[in-house]
């Protein structure tokens, strides 16, 4: 398994600086954002889809530090209510497929997107409840606005030979692992999970028993290294649903976090082996959002964790069963 980082965290730096200092920390492998919210600051699509002398400087300069790219990453909403920021988002979701093919780089992480409550809606509307029973009308109206949006991206990517890779996020119709598979039913193998424990947690989910879920289904598509400390003082007075804003952190109930500072080095141990048991073997890539440390000192501890979870090798014989 290969330890990578979202770069979007170093945008201000130079491609070429920004890949230095990761492989300096012994980093495997980087995920790009190419659109949405991680912007694209060192992969904007514009400048390198169909130029194929752009393409192979980035593969010369990802070379040159022993990088590999492990996704592309366009996080939007394809299905939101507003015509406009929804084709926006999903011109940003096709090309990203299309760029993928084009770097051989196998893998596109995103959100499922989330449609208004209803065809007149404004605002995505995120369903927690199935009562009143509007709220389930409005569910029912969601998947099928969303089977039928994904079931032509799954399309559209199969033809590109390109996995997408699904955040489950709150906020989007997708949050967690039961809707995850549903989408991937409705559509076909490319669509998966980006398995980030982050926002699992939170919701209470046990990460490895999600990834065993999903693992049982080849469902894992991608995977991110993200932790979430729960402030019971905060969380037992006003629960896990919290708008505080981030930058209020004594206030909130749940923080992201650093790896290692939400849950232990066991823990991640756990998740590593657990990605292994179900045969997944890719990138395990770093996204740092914690506001309580830099980014340089975030993506170094976590990278220094990882280095001591992360198998190097692959399993030996098992010598002791015969």
């Amino acid at each position: 398994m290969d330890i990578g980082v979202l770069t979007v965290p170093l945008g201000d730096r130079p491609l070429d600086e920004a890949l230095e200092y990761l492989a300096g920390l012994g980093v495997d492998c980087v995920e790009f954002g190419c659109g949405g919210n991680p912007g694209d600051d060192h992969l904007p699509r514009e400048q390198y889809l169909d130029d194929e002398r752009e393409q192979a400087d980035l593969r010369a300069a990802l070379d040159e530090h022993d990088l590999r790219a492990s996704a592309l990453a366009t996080h939007n909403n394809p299905l939101h209510p507003d015509d406009a920021r929804a084709a926006r988002a999903d011109r940003e979701l096709r090309e990203a497929i299309e760029l993928a093919a084009q770097l051989d780089v196998g893998t596109v992480t995103t959100f499922s997107g989330l449609p208004g409550g209803s065809p007149n809606g404004e605002v995505p509307n995120w369903i927690t409840a199935p009562w009143p029973p509007e709220h389930a009308d409005a569910l029912d109206y969601q998947w099928e606005t969303a089977t039928e949006y994904w079931t032509d991206l799954a399309a559209c990517a199969d033809e590109q030979g390109v996995d997408v890779a699904i955040e489950m996020h709150p906020n989007m119709l997708v949050y967690e692992p039961t809707g995850m598979m549903r989408l991937r039913e409705a559509t076909n193998e490319r669509i998966g999970a980006n398995v980030d424990p982050s926002h699992l947690y939170w919701q209470g989910i046990d990460a490895c028993e999600a990834i065993r879920f999903l693992g049982r289904e080849d469902a894992i598509h991608h995977a991110h290294a993200k932790d979430t400390r729960v402030y019971d003082a905060n969380a037992r007075l006003k629960g896990v649903l919290d708008t505080t804003p981030y930058t209020d952190e004594a206030e909130r109930s749940w923080l992201f976090r650093t790896v290692g500072y939400g849950h232990g080095e066991t823990h991640w141990k756990e998740i590593v082996s657990t990605l292994r048991m179900v045969g997944y073997d890719d990138a395990l890539s770093i996204e740092h959002e914690d506001s309580l440390t830099s980014s340089r000192e975030g993506l170094e501890k976590a990278v220094e964790l990882l280095e001591r979870a992360v198998f190097a090798t692959e399993p030996g014989e098992a010598y002791w069963a015969e």
